[in-house]
């Protein structure tokens, strides 16, 4: 399995009638989540510990909020609040 995100639970439930500059932002927020926490979590399959809890992201025009989970190798980015 390789890291990645993705919208929780579709990308029309989360981003319906965002603007397309804020969503792009938010991607590419995400993109960089996804090699910290690919960094942090080398083999995340095997992963034993408690999951994290949901955080927040601030990008230029807003603000998302995310959560990772390190046994599915995933983002999931799970709401998301254009200014």
């Amino acid at each position: 399995m390789t890291w990645a995100w993705e919208y929780n639970p579709d990308e029309d439930n989360i981003v319906a009638g965002a603007p397309l500059a804020f969503i792009a932002q938010v991607e590419r927020k995400a993109d960089e989540i996804v090699r910290a926490a690919a960094a942090l979590y080398l083999d995340g399959t095997t992963y034993q510990g408690a999951g994290e809890k949901m955080k927040t992201a601030d990008v230029e025009d807003g603000i998302f909020w995310y959560m990772t989970v390190p046994r599915d190798e995933r983002i999931y980015i799970l709401r998301v609040q254009s200014l």
